[in-house]
């Protein structure tokens, strides 16, 4: 390892214009509250685990509008032991729209896609 590259861990946050309708969009891919972000007794934000992954997501505030385009041109990739078309059925009996049925994808595992409330896109495959 070279003492010059960068070591560590990284957690991604998002900005949803609806906090509650992103959180149950996640926690129907399997994600659950780490930890609560709350001014006033008013959930302002979560940090979500799913096995070593975290995601950060938080309720816009709309300081920049709320016109604001959130989503496009970004994409996360999760990977799991787990069986993807038992993730898949749990995803959808949870609400989760996918994007398509579990299949393999193009360099070999088996996956599936969803786009989250606002347009934030995730793939959930078994290791490659």
């Amino acid at each position: 390892m070279n003492d010059t590259a960068l070591e560590g861990s990284l957690s991604l946050s998002l900005t949803a214009n609806d906090l509650q309708r992103s959180l149950r969009f996640y926690e129907g891919l399997g994600f659950v509250i780490d930890q609560r972000f709350e001014t006033d007794g008013k959930l302002q934000g979560v940090m979500l685990k799913a096995g070593s992954a975290s995601l950060g997501v938080a309720q816009d505030d709309f300081a920049k509008g709320r016109d604001r385009v959130k989503g496009v041109g970004m994409s996360f990739y999760v990977e799991t032991d787990l069986d993807i078309a038992a993730l898949a059925a749990r995803a959808k009996q949870a609400g989760v729209k996918l994007d398509g049925d579990p299949a393999r994808l193009p360099w070999g595992p088996m996956g599936f896609t969803a786009t989250d409330p606002d347009g934030f896109k995730i793939t959930i495959a078994n290791r490659g």
